[in-house]
């Protein structure tokens, strides 16, 4: 039996304290909370997901080459703060052979100035902002269409 088409959910730097880390902006549910909900969803479509988080610029790059050669179909990125000034993050995105995805929890565009521009939206094949964490499942959504994985395992 072959095993299911995969999909990467990476979070940057401090969405490990989602939950706890201003709760008006990002809300109470937290990251594992949220990671949760969306393989649940992914399971639901046939497709795995698998995670990672980390608070390092560098992590992010490395998890994020490493993704084609381990067989992912699509990544959903939440870069956090590196959204607004990862150059290296950017190009990590542009080098890797798979769609990403970036999600935000909050809507970035109605926030301060320096958060409403994005170095990596441009790779990116989409950007989904401000759902809080419907996002997430919004974004596996986008990926199983953009992937062409919808009905691969039936």
């Amino acid at each position: 039996m072959p095993h299911p088409p995969r999909i990467l959910l990476i979070n940057g730097p401090n969405l490990n304290l989602l939950g706890t880390r201003e709760p008006g902006v990002y809300g109470r549910e937290t990251l594992a909370g949220i990671v949760g909900a969306a393989r649940r969803h992914a399971e639901a479509l046939g497709v795995g997901l698998s995670d990672f988080q980390s608070n390092i610029e560098g992590e992010l790059v490395a998890r994020l080459h490493a993704c084609h050669a381990e067989g992912f179909a699509g990544v959903a990125i939440n870069p956090g703060a590196y959204t607004h000034t990862s150059v290296a993050l950017r190009d990590a995105i542009a080098a890797v052979a798979v769609p990403c995805v970036e999600v935000h929890l909050s809507n970035v565009h109605g926030r301060e100035p320096f958060r409403q521009t994005s170095l990596t939206a441009g790779v990116c094949a989409g950007v989904i902002a401000g759902f809080g964490p419907l996002g997430y499942r919004l974004a596996v959504d986008a990926l199983v269409e953009i992937a062409g994985l919808r009905g691969r395992n039936e």
